[in-house]
């Protein structure tokens, strides 16, 4: 009987694995959206965090942050904030920076 439970937590642990691979293609997709929208020069994403969480608005669901790196001159780099809330865009917090 608890070979089961080894086998549950297996497929739990692949089904976050793949889960977290899905978020950070959606929010590398966002992160060029949004850099094309504002002619920015995308450089990098890393993800900063990811948990699960509760909102009124969205119900349960995994709240990620990720940090986002660009430039607006083609020079320098600057980091922005971005975050969702499962795959969707929530809000990317941008400060302000060099424009050529």
């Amino acid at each position: 009987m608890e070979n089961i439970y080894y086998l549950l937590l297996l497929c739990i642990l692949c089904w976050y694995f793949i889960y977290l691979r899905k978020v950070s293609e959606a929010a590398r997709s966002h992160a060029n959206r949004y850099c094309e929208q504002n002619q920015l020069q995308f450089i990098t994403i890393a993800r900063r965090s990811s948990r699960i969480t509760f909102t009124r608005k969205h119900g349960l669901v995994w709240y990620s942050l990720f940090d986002i790196e660009f430039s607006g001159d083609g020079e320098s780099n600057n980091y922005a904030t971005l975050s969702l809330y499962g795959l969707k865009l929530d809000n990317v917090d941008i400060p302000p920076y060099r424009v050529h």
